[in-house]
């Protein structure tokens, strides 16, 4: 199939950085889901909420939105049920957001979220290749036909889920970002680094849009994983940062997630300071920080890249053993960073 226009690429041509918006779980909770729900069946039976969740980042000043789809493969799909629902079930949530997006008069990238699809593939776990092929691919055409202007592939750990994702997204014609989680010692759950992300990326044999990392545990280590790949990154790369606002903690029998306004403030500055070029936020993330991101964003002029120790300085200490990849990235080319404290780990899993 021919690619779809590449508005994403577009607007990037134009615009030095460009703003996601923050989490889909947190606040859809906000609005009444239910622990345990599937946030996918609301594109079915709660649309006015799903469409004033998209209307609540478009209003705070996101450029890019995320559809509600993140567990949108049959494989996800199947523990509420839904699997034999895979296209509807997307082409509605990308028909709802490109909808607000068109009511909203603002130009607004409409991005399809492809999340893991939960199984280990082969030889860990019983998923091959293809397997993964046509479940992405089976979620994206229905992203795909109803608006999704790209394939927002998000908090991936293992490398060939994300090979069989990139795949996918080629097969149905839509134009990719892809980002990994990297939470304890830096690394995805699979070992994945964000240098090793940027190795895969190049020999991939596809071309993304834009690449980088989203989710984890906080903004600090998602800051510190930057920083450790800079030297491999080339000058026309598009990198992502999309962290969590804070460390998840279980208070009164409710996730919640301490980032404040300000703290977000400082890492979207200190992510474009970095080299990110698309900024967002992930679990925890409302839209009253993604306004705090905007503004900063708008009003500090672009600096220096920061040391480590000023983000642990401004943001927060090290939740876990990221600075290690530092230790790896100075043996390679000599080129000493500032590593700061660090805290015991702790790791965060997403449904934001």
């Amino acid at each position: 199939m021919a690619p779809k226009s590449n508005l994403l690429r577009r607007l990037l041509a134009k615009r030095g950085w460009l703003l996601a918006d923050g989490a889909t779980g947190t606040n859809l909770f906000a609005h009444g889901l239910a622990h345990g729900d599937a946030p996918e069946q609301w594109n079915l039976n709660h649309a006015d909420k799903v469409r004033a969740h998209y209307r609540s980042f478009i209003q705070a000043g996101s450029d890019i939105v995320l559809t509600n789809t993140f567990g949108g493969t049959a494989n996800r799909l199947r523990l509420h049920g839904l699997h034999d629902r895979v296209h509807e079930i997307n082409w509605i949530a990308a028909q709802l957001l490109a909808t607000e997006i068109a009511v909203s008069g603002r130009t607004v990238v409409c991005a399809g979220s492809v999340g893991p699809t939960g199984d280990l593939f082969q030889p860990l776990g019983p998923l091959t290749h293809d397997e993964g092929v046509a479940a992405f691919r089976a979620q994206m055409e229905g992203l795909r036909d109803g608006g999704a202007d790209v394939a927002w592939i998000e908090t991936m750990s293992s490398a060939d889920e994300l090979r069989a994702a990139l795949a996918a997204a080629t097969e149905v014609g839509l134009p990719v970002v892809c980002t990994m989680s990297f939470d304890t010692n830096g690394r995805t759950m699979m070992g994945v680094s964000p240098s090793d992300l940027v190795t895969l990326v190049r020999e991939s044999g596809f071309d993304p849009v834009a690449f980088g990392g989203n989710c984890g545990t906080g903004a600090p280590d998602l800051m510190a994983g930057l920083l450790s790949a800079r030297g491999v990154f080339h000058p026309d790369d598009v990198i992502v940062a999309k962290a969590n606002c804070g460390v998840p903690e279980f208070v009164d029998g409710e996730i919640r997630y301490g980032g404040t306004l300000q703290m977000m403030a400082d890492y979207a500055v200190m992510a474009r300071d970095a080299g990110a070029r698309i900024i967002g936020g992930c679990c925890g993330t409302t839209p009253e920080h993604i306004r705090a991101m905007a503004e900063a964003l708008a009003t500090h002029q672009r600096g220096e890249a920061p040391t480590l120790d000023q983000v642990i300085a401004r943001l927060g200490p090290l939740t876990g053993n990221t600075a290690d990849l530092f230790m790896t990235r100075d043996r390679r080319d000599g080129g000493p960073v500032g590593r700061g404290g660090r805290a015991g780990g702790r790791r965060g899993r997403r449904r934001d």
